[in-house]
């Protein structure tokens, strides 16, 4: 390990380079792999430092998911409010997993922790805390929390399949074609059932 750049005390500044550091390490190796070594080299601070900011590694980790899901994208208000939610949200999900596109960072370090129970729970309270409830609340009709949950894996599901693996099929396809096979899919779970 380098040897830590003293630096002038500034908590916010110190406490910052920890998450980013963190937030880097997670989204390549998720939480089992990642070490508070290397989370502190990262940062060029001490293993105690991180400790003395993050009392344990899943505290660092709930303020690293909190602060990757914080981005409201593709959440926002005028996503959200849109006539034609379904086609707005399967361009902007087209969008961000057109070839050459990184991964959302979110998205990756949910991905590479998802098989460790406490990064799974930790990550899932904040999810359905978070986007879930926004777009639950959203929703009109029944089942809308259920409609809200595989509209988040459906999105999930292509950023994989697409993305991650590079699904010839998706990963080559077309962008219309595309947002023209999900924007149906989208509008029925936002629409719901007929009454």
């Amino acid at each position: 390990m380098p040897n830590p750049i003293p630096r002038r005390r500034d908590a916010a500044v110190t406490r910052e380079a920890i998450v980013l550091s963190a937030r880097k390490a997670f989204a390549l190796s998720g939480y089992d792999g990642t070490g508070l070594g290397e989370i502190a080299a990262g940062a060029r601070v001490t293993v105690m430092l991180v400790n003395r900011y993050f009392a344990s590694k899943e505290q660092l980790f709930a303020e690293v998911i909190a602060q990757a899901l914080a981005s409201p994208f593709p959440l926002t208000q005028g996503n959200l409010s849109s006539a034609n939610f379904g086609r707005t949200l399967a361009t902007a999900l087209v969008s961000i997993t057109e070839a050459g596109s990184t991964p959302l960072e979110g998205f990756l370090i949910m991905l590479q922790s998802a098989s460790s129970k406490r990064a799974a729970m930790i990550g899932r309270e904040h999810l359905e805390n978070g986007h879930q409830a926004t777009l639950a609340a959203t929703l009109k009709g029944a089942h809308h929390q259920e409609r809200a949950a595989l509209m988040l894996a459906l999105v999930s599901g292509v950023q994989v399949m697409r993305q991650m693996l590079k699904l010839s099929p998706l990963a080559n396809a077309d962008p219309q074609v595309l947002i023209d096979l999900l924007t149906p899919l989208f509008q029925q779970l936002v629409d719901g059932q007929p009454a």
